[in-house]
C-alpha cells in the first residue's frame, strides 16, 4: 500500500517543474526575503527561538534535530492515524507532552513556534508524506472544486491562469513552501490556514471552522503538487 501511495505522489509530480511565488516577486521584495536582516519574518522567528528556550522545548527536542522537520509535513500522527500538520504537532507537545493550555493557530506565540521550527528546514526540499494519499486525494478534489458566489476553484486560478495580471498583480501558482510568512497585505506573520480561510472568503464562500480537517487534506495536496521546491519559512509575499 505505501508503495503504491508512493507512486501515485510521483506521478503527481510529472510535468512541469513548480515556480516559487518567490521567482513572481519584484527584485525588491525578493532581497527583503533573501536578507535575513531586512526580513521581517525574521523578528518571529528570533521571537520563536526565545519561546523554545522558555517554554522547555530544547529539553526534548535538539534545535539541531529539528532540521527538516518541517519539511515533512502535514505528516500522519500515529496515535489518532490522521493527518496534522506542525501547528496541530506543537500544540500537542504543548498539551501532552508538557501540560500547558492550547494556544490558538494564529496566536503570536503559535506562529512565533511554528516559524523558528520552520526555518530550521530552509533550504531544504519538501518532502510530502506518501503515507497521506488519503488526504492528498480529498485535498486535490477540494483544490478543484468550484466554491462560492463566484462559483471558482483554486485550480481556476493558481493552475490554468498562473502567471497572467489579476488587479496589477501576477497570479502566482500557489504553492505552500514558504509557511509560516510574512504579507505586507496583512503587515505580519500568518499562516497557511489564515491564506485558505482568504481564499475561499474572496470567492464568496463560507470558510471551514478553524483547524477543519479540510483544511490539512488541502495542505497535504499542496505539499505534494510543490514537490521540488524548498522550504522557503520565512518567506515574505506582498
Amino acid at each position: 500500500m505505501r508503495q503504491l501511495a508512493a507512486a501515485a505522489l510521483a506521478a503527481l509530480t510529472l510535468g512541469a517543474a513548480p515556480r516559487s511565488g518567490f521567482e513572481t516577486m519584484t527584485p525588491e521584495l525578493q532581497a527583503m526575503q533573501r536578507d535575513d536582516l531586512a526580513n521581517p519574518g525574521m523578528l518571529y522567528v528570533a521571537d520563536g527561538e526565545a519561546l523554545w528556550a522558555q517554554e522547555g522545548c530544547g529539553s526534548c527536542h535538539a534545535v539541531a534535530a529539528m532540521r527538516g522537520v518541517a519539511a515533512r509535513y502535514p505528516a500522519l500522527d500515529a496515535a489518532s492515524q490522521t493527518p496534522i500538520d506542525l501547528t496541530d504537532r506543537i500544540a500537542q507537545c504543548r498539551e501532552a507532552r508538557q501540560g500547558k493550555p492550547a494556544l490558538p493557530p494564529e496566536a503570536a506565540p503559535m506562529l512565533a513556534l511554528a516559524a523558528f521550527v520552520a526555518h530550521q528546514s530552509r533550504g531544504m526540499p519538501l518532502q510530502p508524506d506518501a503515507q497521506l494519499e488519503g488526504a492528498r486525494r480529498q485535498g486535490e478534489a477540494l483544490f478543484r472544486e468550484r466554491r462560492g458566489q463566484l462559483n471558482l476553484s483554486c485550480a481556476q486560478c493558481h493552475d490554468d491562469n498562473a502567471g497572467r495580471k489579476l488587479a496589477g498583480s501576477t497570479i502566482p501558482e500557489g504553492h505552500a513552501n514558504g509557511y509560516p510568512l510574512y504579507r505586507l497585505e496583512w503587515q505580519g506573520l500568518g499562516s497557511l490556514q489564515r491564506r485558505l480561510r482568504n481564499c475561499i472568503a474572496g470567492v464568496r464562500s463560507e470558510p471551514y471552522p478553524p483547524g477543519a480537517p479540510e483544511y490539512v487534506a488541502l495542505e497535504a495536496y499542496l505539499a505534494a503538487r510543490a514537490r521540488g521546491l524548498v522550504v522557503e519559512s520565512p518567506a515574505v509575499r506582498p
